[in-house]
């Protein structure tokens, strides 16, 4: 087999994984905001009535129904860094510097959000139901400015910067790249400017407020642009 066929096959191969995990991208992430939905915690800058009071200990009927989305979120995150990786490989030559830089931002959002998640669905649970109260304020979803929202906060704007170090990447003068491209900065842009309106707005009282733009955004750019980024590792896999 002479090296442009192993080219050929190692570039169809980058090209479907792509395609799968796009796909796979988009439907996961609209199933966890679906689930995400249904379990809004009852407290913080969006809760209007019965909501959880500080120290946030009444909250053991809440489980399994407010949990069960940080599941899927985990797995979303794992799928999330395959197609990354599919980003980098498809990158020309010329743009890895960039697509390199996104990934390892990929990367570092993608764990930061897991443990994140992974702390709530083990710690936070066992804790309760064995009246091992201590730290829980600090650690819980309820609490609007603890540690669990401070994380997805940093997780989500880490995943902007991803996308924005990616956008580079999708310089082809076509429609279909220019709409992945524009995305992924809108993505950026659209994070930043939210963070600085709510600090100027709230300051340090600004509870789960941006969290919740900051979530809502991603998932929304992982949904549209999982749906493009299939489209064109399918065209990459047709020719």
């Amino acid at each position: 087999m002479d090296s442009s066929m192993k080219a050929h096959i190692a570039g169809y191969n980058v090209h479907r994984v792509g395609f799968y995990s796009a796909i796979l991208t988009s439907v996961l992430t609209v199933i966890t905001f679906i689930a995400a939905l249904t379990a809004i915690p009852i407290s913080g800058a969006n809760c209007r009535k019965d909501c959880i009071e500080y120290p946030y200990l009444e909250i053991e009927s809440r489980f399994p129904r407010d949990y069960w989305w940080m599941f899927l979120a985990i797995g979303l995150m794992v799928v999330y860094v395959v197609l990354m990786v599919s980003i980098h490989q498809y990158a020309p030559a010329e743009k890895k510097i960039y697509s390199q830089i996104g990934l390892i931002f990929a990367l570092m959002a993608a764990l930061i959000l897991i443990v994140d998640y992974f702390v709530q669905v083990t710690v936070i649970q066992a804790s309760i139901k064995n009246g091992e109260t201590e730290g829980i304020t600090l650690l819980t979803q309820y609490n609007p400015h603890g540690i669990f929202i401070a994380l997805e906060e940093l997780g989500y704007l880490v995943m902007s910067l991803a996308f924005m170090c990616f956008a580079p990447v999708f310089g082809r003068a076509n429609r279909l790249e220019r709409a992945v491209r524009w995305l992924f900065i809108g993505d950026f842009g659209i994070v930043i400017v939210a963070l600085i309106l709510m600090v100027m707005a709230y300051g340090v009282d600004r509870e789960d407020r941006f969290e919740v733009v900051a979530i809502s955004v991603n998932w929304l750019v992982l949904i549209v642009g999982g749906g493009l980024l299939s489209r064109v590792f399918r065209r990459a896999m047709a020719q």
